[in-house]
């Protein structure tokens, strides 16, 4: 099967793409590598770098499959330049969607987030829940599944929305939480906890990639799906990386009011079953480090390489 992944050279799409490839799928990425390619040559892999603000320039000719993972990620990215993440991350995406109907594509899955919900009280949070979006990100993820949920009766839709992602990935990210207090320990011996009683959704990076070839393989299956298998508090995150890595904790004062739990009940009832965990994560992440595999590089966190690189 041909397969398309846009931003396959970002976090997700580094463990997504040599997993289709072992598949026997031919993947075409198309990344604009603002953030650097590690994704090995196969004979099957066609990586493009290139932006989906041009959607006429990207080539959909035999494509089965989309997955789209591009947008400007996380909130403080989002806010450095409001435009842009609006046209990356909502006119762009509609616009493929468009293209990948005329040009025959069969299935389309978009990389949403659980940031949609904004502030729950709810106990679980689940698809049917208003969406309050707080930040341009989470605008921009809202309207763009609003969009391709006007795209059904043309092709299948999968509206994934993933809590936040852990775990190890060759081209890495230390500016999410389970990451960033992992890679602080290791460091620094200190971990600083902002707040901390936030109770927050995570999901293993090895968990949410196997969502999208879940989906590849129960294409009849459509709609919107959380994503997101544990519900910890960053207090608690912080207190399983010190039982790995000695670290002080330092709790402080924070300005981030988001509290929910995530409930994947709809994605479980489809079959799919998660099989790794934030301690995993951990442990992955201090092995790394620990015999040189992984180091604390700059082009790891999003915003600062951003700003850097005037994007």
């Amino acid at each position: 099967m041909k397969i398309l992944v846009t931003g396959g050279c970002g976090y997700k799409g580094h463990i997504l793409v040599p997993k289709l490839l072992a598949l026997n799928h031919e993947v075409e990425v198309l990344d604009a590598m603002w953030f650097g390619n590690f994704l090995k040559p196969h004979p099957n892999l066609l990586v493009t770098q290139g932006t989906v603000l041009m959607p006429e320039t990207i080539n959909m000719d035999g494509v089965e499959v989309v997955i789209h993972l591009a947008s400007i990620a996380n909130d403080p990215c989002g806010d450095l330049n409001p435009l842009l993440t609006w046209e990356t991350s909502a006119l762009a995406t509609m616009q493929l969607a468009d293209k990948a109907v005329r040009s025959g594509v069969k299935q389309f899955q978009y990389a949403s987030s659980g940031s949609v919900y904004g502030v729950k009280e709810e106990d679980q949070v689940t698809e049917v829940l208003e969406l309050k979006p707080i930040s341009e990100y989470n605008k921009t993820k809202m309207i763009a599944e609003r969009v391709l949920m006007s795209f059904m009766d043309d092709m299948k839709v999968q509206i994934i929305r993933p809590a936040t992602v852990c775990g190890l990935s060759p081209r890495m990210r230390l500016d999410v939480s389970v990451n960033l207090l992992t890679m602080a320990a290791l460091t620094k011996s200190e971990i600083t906890v902002f707040g901390g009683k936030q109770i927050r959704p995570n999901v293993h990076i090895d968990d949410i990639t196997n969502v999208y070839i879940h989906f590849i393989d129960n294409p009849n299956i459509t709609g919107i799906f959380n994503v997101g298998f544990e519900n910890t508090s960053i207090l608690d995150i912080a207190h399983m990386v010190r039982e790995v890595v000695p670290a002080k904790i330092t709790i402080t004062d924070s300005n981030d009011p988001r509290s929910y739990r995530v409930n994947s009940d709809k994605l479980l009832a489809t079959g799919f079953k998660s099989k790794k965990s934030v301690r995993d994560a951990i442990n992955e992440i201090v092995a790394a480090y620990n015999v040189g595999e992984l180091k604390d590089e700059p082009h790891f966190y999003n915003l600062s390489w951003m700003q850097k690189k005037n994007l």
